[in-house]
């Protein structure tokens, strides 16, 4: 019995480590085995071309206000869907689950319904001089989409775990409720603050659909990495194509790998 137990212990572990094989290193093995084809003075090369830098300063500029924005508006949100009951809540709850179930390229073309030359937001924003589609604007609106519930499905589990006794003895000792957001709500938010915003920025970098339907992916102008390596092997740059794709991978990897690390240390302490 203990044998058999034994067997399918190692039946078990061996399925999941060939399922995440599969999945995760066998193409990790691909990229780095076609980036490093022509050595790393290839890699350095390709890099430094303008198009790329170009590309990676506004991946990152949109990672980075989607971060923030998130960052705050989807701690509210998590913190109102969790303390306060209102008429449509359930709803709005749901609401926040769609970016999983809708296809960035449709995303991207309800973005262009909406803001394009014929949408019926047009008018107002020719009056106002902005420009959405095809800009940078777009491709903005667009990660902050495909992005939203990262922050808010992390949080919510640990704003219903922690309760509300903290907070209800932090006002009765007289703090009002800023003060008793920052120094007792969000210090036990922390680590669900920094999954959230983890998950957000990893995804944000390598949002591809939503932002080539809205942004057009014009060279130079709103081009951003993924859209890069896109353009790279449709050229036959593979070269390029396989070092930004390793770059923006490894980045992603470091920041997840980063995080999990620094809650164990903290956790060991």
């Amino acid at each position: 019995m203990v044998q058999q137990s034994r067997w399918r212990r190692r039946l078990l572990i061996g399925i999941v480590i060939a399922y995440v094989g599969v999945l995760i290193l066998a193409p990790i093995g691909a990229l780095i085995s076609g980036a490093l084809a022509e050595g790393l003075g290839a890699i350095a090369a390709a890099l430094r071309q303008p198009d790329v830098l170009s590309a990676f300063q506004r991946t990152l500029l949109i990672s980075l206000v989607t971060v923030v924005v998130h960052a705050t508006c989807g701690t509210a949100t998590a913190w109102v869907l969790v303390r306060q009951r209102f008429r449509g809540r359930r709803i709005l709850n749901a609401l926040l689950d769609m970016p999983f179930a809708i296809s960035p390229v449709v995303v991207g073309y309800m973005l262009l319904i909406l803001f394009g030359r014929n949408g019926p937001l047009a008018p107002i924003l020719a009056a106002l001089h902005i420009k959405v589609v095809f800009a940078l604007p777009g491709m903005i609106l667009a990660t902050l989409f495909v992005t939203l519930p990262f922050m808010v499905r992390e949080l919510m589990p640990v704003l219903e775990a922690f309760g509300v006794q903290q907070e209800l003895a932090a006002a009765t000792l007289g703090a009002s409720g800023w003060q008793t957001f920052w120094r007792v709500t969000l210090p036990a938010l922390r680590w669900g603050f920094i999954y959230g915003i983890t998950l957000t920025f990893a995804r944000a970098l390598g949002e591809f659909g939503a932002v080539l339907v809205v942004g057009g992916g014009v060279q130079g102008r709103t081009e951003t990495a993924t859209l890069f390596i896109y353009r790279a092997l449709e050229e036959r740059q593979y070269v390029g194509a396989y070092s930004a794709a390793l770059v923006l991978g490894a980045f992603s990897l470091l920041l997840v790998m980063g995080t999990e690390l620094l809650r164990r240390r903290e956790t060991n302490r």
